[in-house]
């Protein structure tokens, strides 16, 4: 690999990533709206994003496998082209039964981006460089989350109604895919697919897929990071889903404000992943995770609190950067922790945890809201926080020296 071929590997992954991450999160700054739209509650919509969520969970490891067996580019191929489809079904939705079926489509969408982008990304990146590349990978997943409240903030300061919302994500989405897709066929070969020996000899069976699931059981790292993955995913879902509520009814922010104001806070976030990176390559991923997750339980504890003065309520723009600054030290922490040919396979694992946190928290944090408030929604999320502590320390004691080094040696 050229440094240029490098740079535009990274680039279209991370582009990607863009878009995956404002698909996810379409309708979290529109959801009180889509609620009054089709006449049901908040936690009804946050179950329409659940679904979505489901869906990801279910294909993570078929996807993997299509991945590690086949090409990589054709998994990202289907992800960009499924995912241009369920949005614009979104929009469409004529009904609350039409918004399930979209959002179950728009997650056959999603769900191949992680399987694709990790194994292009560890294939072209350097090991001294890759920390750096799943910054910029990450970077990526934030901006695509803070486009989706910038293009809310924008139409609803037009007048406009969610569903131009969804309609402009939606465009965004598709001018990508249109450039994206001729792009990646333009990869090399051994970025596209496999290497030859490293593809399977032969198709899955019943008694292989059982095997490979033992073998996942048993190793206590990967399971770990899969945990974790859905206790950070669930904090960073009830963030990116309900701020806007803390700010509204917990802060008096009027609506367009408080996205603003969230819209920012995941802009800072993105910023915070490449300070992530450079720290992993720099101090090692143990102690970039445990950071980020202690300083995520003490922010979202002061704001569940409620009784910040007004100005500072500018806390919240470093709340997302608490999670997203460890990014990075997780994906090296996979990344160090799996055999080349099975790079697909155990992101898509990890990746479960990451999908299983995106269908459990919008409705679970939804119901939570509407029996207890906002305010002790936010301090589960503090919870978690500690929780994520915790299970990093576990996990760092029980993994080699290599997965807490700030760089591997060439032999790993």
């Amino acid at each position: 690999m050229t440094e240029t071929q490098e740079r535009r590997v990274v680039g279209l992954v991370a582009g990607s990533h863009v878009v995956n991450h404002a698909y996810l999160v379409a309708l979290a700054p529109v959801i009180g709206l889509v609620a009054d739209d089709f006449g049901v509650s908040i936690a009804a919509v946050g179950l329409a994003i659940g679904v979505q969520g489901g869906v990801v969970t279910l294909l993570q490891l078929p996807f993997g496998y299509l991945s590690d067996a086949r090409s990589r580019t054709l998994v990202l191929a289907i992800s960009l082209v499924a995912g241009a489809a369920g949005i614009v079904a979104t929009a469409l939705a004529p009904s609350y039964s039409w918004l399930l079926a979209s959002q179950a489509l728009l997650g056959v969408g999603i769900a191949g981006h992680h399987p694709a982008h990790y194994p292009l990304l560890a294939t072209a990146s350097s090991e001294t460089n890759r920390g750096r590349a799943y910054s910029l990978h990450a970077l990526g997943g934030s901006l695509g989350f803070a486009v989706s409240y910038a293009i809310a903030a924008g139409v609803g300061a037009l007048g406009l109604g969610w569903r131009w919302t969804v309609a402009g994500i939606a465009v965004f989405g598709a001018a990508f895919a249109l450039v994206a897709l001729p792009v990646a066929r333009g990869f090399p070969e051994r970025i596209r697919k496999p290497a030859a020996e490293d593809r399977p000899s032969s198709r899955p069976t019943l008694a292989g897929i059982r095997r490979g699931a033992s073998e996942l059981l048993s190793s206590s790292g990967l399971l770990g990071l899969t945990v974790l993955s859905f206790l950070t995913s669930a904090a960073a879902w009830c963030i990116r889903t309900y701020a806007p509520q803390l700010l509204t009814a917990g802060y008096g922010l009027a609506p367009g404000t408080a996205n603003l104001l969230v819209s920012a806070m995941l802009v800072v976030g993105a910023g915070t992943i490449l300070v992530g990176g450079a720290l992993t390559d720099r101090v090692g991923p143990g102690t970039v995770a445990l950071g980020g997750y202690a300083a995520l339980a003490g922010l979202a504890t002061l704001l569940a609190s409620g009784s910040l003065p007004l100005a500072l309520v500018v806390l919240i723009l470093p709340l997302s950067g608490t999670i997203s600054v460890s990014r990075p030290a997780r994906s090296t922490l996979a990344d160090r922790l799996s055999e080349r040919a099975d790079l697909g396979k155990n992101f898509a694992v990890v990746t479960v945890g990451i999908s299983l946190g995106g269908a459990v928290a919008p409705p679970a944090f939804g119901a939570l809201i509407e029996l207890a408030g906002v305010r002790v929604t936010f301090g589960v999320v503090a919870v978690l926080g500690l929780l994520s502590v915790g299970l990093t320390r576990w996990l760092l004691g029980r993994v080699d020296g290599s997965a807490r080094r700030p760089q591997t040696a060439p032999s790993d």
